[in-house]
């Protein structure tokens, strides 16, 4: 019997991965900002901006998602501290997710830059103009991103340990890819023959093969005994 391992939700799962390059499109696009100044600067902020502004939108959805579908159970395999670590890095993803994107929407609105989504649709200031909370903001937004990919990385560098080298259905819970591989691998362990039943049918083939009479023989011999048996009815059936 196969046993499927324990998974995400297919939307916890699109919400996972859709969300994983949204940060990784933003952080690079932050990267990129501050180290150009060239027209391009323009080109990444108009990118960096609504990318912010849907992760922030879309770490409420998945908290809210994640509230009504709970995450799997972790495997018994892993110990306390390793549980108390992989919880303790989530909620600080989920933190920096909410909080790095409000950071920036602060700082902009000390700095009484328009926070434009697209076109002519903007978003309004949730601080008053200030260069004192702008300064404060924007050393905090960067340390802030600083430490989201840190947390990024150990969080990838997790996922690949169990994934490739425990193989304990972390990975796979949430890749599909993953899940396709380790089913096949229970398939093809359940479809094994058994050493003991391999060495007994090679057993087999080495036994000598039975004993064929030609024949002429078994027919001799069947008339032996077709003989013999109507001798013993006769005697049988002969009144004394």
């Amino acid at each position: 019997m196969i046993r499927s391992q324990p998974r995400f939700s297919a939307f916890s799962t699109v919400l996972h991965w859709l969300m994983a390059l949204l940060i990784l499109a933003m952080l690079f696009s932050g990267i990129g900002m501050a180290a150009s100044v060239s027209e391009r600067y323009k080109w990444l902020v108009s990118i960096h901006r609504p990318l912010g502004i849907a992760i922030l939108i879309l770490v409420v959805i998945r908290y809210l998602n994640r509230l009504a579908n709970p995450p799997p159970l972790m495997p018994a395999t892993m110990t306390a501290l390793e549980r108390f670590g992989a919880k303790a890095s989530h909620l600080l993803l989920y933190t920096l997710m909410l909080v790095l994107p409000l950071v920036g929407w602060g700082m902009l609105s000390a700095a009484s830059y328009p926070v434009v989504l697209y076109g002519s649709l903007q978003l309004p200031p949730i601080l008053p103009h200030s260069l004192a909370i702008y300064a404060l903001l924007r050393n905090l937004h960067t340390y802030l991103a600083y430490l989201l990919f840190a947390t990024f990385l150990a969080h990838l560098g997790a996922a690949l340990l169990h994934g490739l080298i425990r193989q304990d259905g972390v990975l796979s819970s949430m890749a599909s890819w993953q899940r396709t591989r380790s089913t096949q691998r229970c398939i093809d362990s359940q479809l094994t023959v058994p050493a003991s039943v391999s060495s007994s049918a090679e057993t087999l083939e080495h036994l000598p093969p039975l004993l064929v009479l030609p024949a002429t023989d078994a027919q001799a011999l069947e008339l032996t005994v077709e003989d013999t048996a109507s001798t013993h009815v006769a005697a049988i059936g002969t009144p004394e």
